[in-house]
């Protein structure tokens, strides 16, 4: 019987940290995805800048 629990406690806490790791990365990609539009951004208004500078 006592193996039996410990069986399903295991099995339950091995889900719970499946799906607590699946947050973590989506969570992660979420952040180097905003990151990402961000220096995409940045990079856009300093060429924007540079090329207009240039040509006045």
């Amino acid at each position: 019987m006592g193996r039996t629990i410990l069986t399903v406690i295991g099995v339950i806490l091995a889900i719970w940290l499946a799906f607590t790791l699946l947050g973590w990365l989506f969570s992660l990609l979420k952040f180097f995805v905003v990151v990402g539009a961000i220096a995409a951004v940045v990079y856009l208004v300093v060429t924007l800048v540079a090329k207009s500078s240039k040509s006045g």
